[in-house]
């Protein structure tokens, strides 16, 4: 990649506050694709990057999560820096993953939080293990369902397991928790939001927040 597009793209997920940790990881995935073919990025068409992606998942044998990872920086690079309207490239379906183990430690929820790759991340997993929610659940709040008042201190959660309403208890440490990162990232409808701040964080996304932390060495 070229120093000019290197440089944009460092500046783009700069301006769109990615971390370090997912600029790095962005800049690796061109920087690898790029060598794989020989060629700079903007000469690349989408079956030379699928047929990068695919040599990841089936040769290298990496696992679905850090094939996405790949996937997530390649998309955000062809969409913003080189403008392409179409991306087609992808990766197989992943198994689904139910929900996060629930059976932690104290200590082991402790060392979770603290490995947590940003705020963002942290956050959710405390919002996830303090108010007892489902990762369907967490990745839908909207400011909205926070109830903060004194009086009332819970969390609203819509359309959860059942396709029925349902409250979950705020505690003053979570509300704290909520406002620091709200300060931080003033997101808007959703307040876990994804890459596109129109929508909320996907599944996987909160999945990988999980995985990524349970695997940080201590």
């Amino acid at each position: 990649m070229g120093h000019d597009l290197r440089t944009q793209f460092v500046n783009h997920m700069i301006l769109h506050r990615l971390s370090p940790y997912t600029i790095k990881n962005y800049l690796a995935a061109v920087k690898r694709l790029a060598k794989f073919h020989n060629k700079s990025p903007d000469l690349l068409n989408n079956e030379q990057i699928q047929e990068y992606l695919l040599h990841l998942f089936q040769e290298c044998k990496l696992s679905w999560g850090s094939c996405n990872v790949h996937l997530s920086g390649l998309s955000c690079f062809y969409k913003n820096i080189l403008h392409w309207d179409e991306t087609n490239f992808q990766l197989p379906p992943r198994p689904r993953i139910k929900k996060l183990p629930t059976i932690l430690s104290i200590e082991e929820v402790k060392k979770l939080f603290e490995s947590a790759a940003n705020l963002k991340h942290r956050t959710l997993l405390k919002t996830v293990y303090s108010a007892g929610l489902r990762i369907s659940e967490v990745v839908r709040l909207e400011p909205r369902h926070i109830e903060s008042d004194p009086s009332r201190m819970m969390i609203r959660v819509e359309q959860g397991k059942g396709k029925k309403d349902r409250y979950t208890v705020l505690s003053r440490h979570l509300l704290d928790e909520l406002r620091i990162y709200w300060q931080k990232y003033r997101p808007g409808r959703w307040i876990f939001p994804g890459y596109d701040k129109k929508k909320h964080i996907g599944y996987s996304g909160a999945s990988d927040a999980y995985n990524i932390a349970k695997k940080k060495p201590a």
